[in-house]
């Protein structure tokens, strides 16, 4: 079985655009869906709708939908803050109410083994799961699900470990505004076999970042639309 799954688009169109093409032409069965699905961006109303639109699709809710549902909150970052304000203002009450029935995280068992889906971390949806996390911290993050395999998103940023608990924990990093160097939308194509064997692949998928850019600079601004360009 293929599983492609995704992180973080925050209402990019094109990059969802981009990396549905790149599952669907490598034939993944189902797709999970690790949360933050608009804010952020330039078209939050199609990427929501275009997400639960898609078949054999396992959803949670990331932490900036849970803003959206919730607003107003408090949000530290003032470009975070307008970008928020703006999606509010814009999001159907349609969309805020799918957003709003979403889960946290799911189990979901294929092939014998336990799956976790969760946004930040099985315990917490901010929490930030970073490549120089160390090890003990990871198995501490972990140590409360009995998931043999756990995938997260949130910080933006691809990573991996395989734990001494024999648990495997995978960032999928982020399709619409990715934190890797190149600024690449990337996302995970995890296989896993009828007698439970798996493994994992990152893919990165092209599209037009300063077009993207360009358009954000005169949604947020500027600074903002630096979110998008290669470093």
């Amino acid at each position: 079985m293929k599983i492609a799954v995704i992180s973080d688009i925050h209402g990019n169109k094109p990059a969802l655009d981009n990396v549905l093409s790149d599952i669907n032409y490598i034939g993944a069965d189902k797709i999970f869906v690790l949360g933050d699905l608009a804010m952020g961006g330039y078209d939050p109303n199609y990427t929501i709708e275009k997400i639960f639109s898609l078949e054999n699709a396992e959803i949670i809710q990331g932490n900036t939908d849970k803003m959206i549902v919730n607003y107003p909150v408090p949000v530290s970052n003032p470009l975070m803050e307008n970008a928020l304000k703006k999606d509010v203002e814009e999001i159907t009450d349609k969309n805020k109410n799918l957003l709003a029935n979403l889960e946290e995280n799911k189990i979901i068992q294929i092939s014998g083994i336990k799956i976790q889906i969760c946004h930040g971390s099985p315990r917490n949806q901010e929490e930030n799961i970073f490549p120089d996390t160390p090890l003990e911290t990871v198995e501490e993050i972990v140590s409360k699900t009995d998931a043999g395999i756990i995938f997260c998103g949130h910080t933006h940023i691809p990573c991996g470990f395989s734990l001494n608990s024999g648990k495997t924990l995978v960032n999928a990093g982020s399709i619409g505004r990715p934190m890797t160097e190149d600024r690449v939308p990337v996302y995970l194509l995890f296989q896993i076999s009828s007698n439970g064997e798996f493994s994992f692949e990152y893919r990165k998928v092209k599209y037009d970042n300063k077009k993207v850019s360009e358009i954000m600079a005169k949604r947020l601004g500027e600074e903002f639309s630096r979110l998008y360009l290669r470093r």
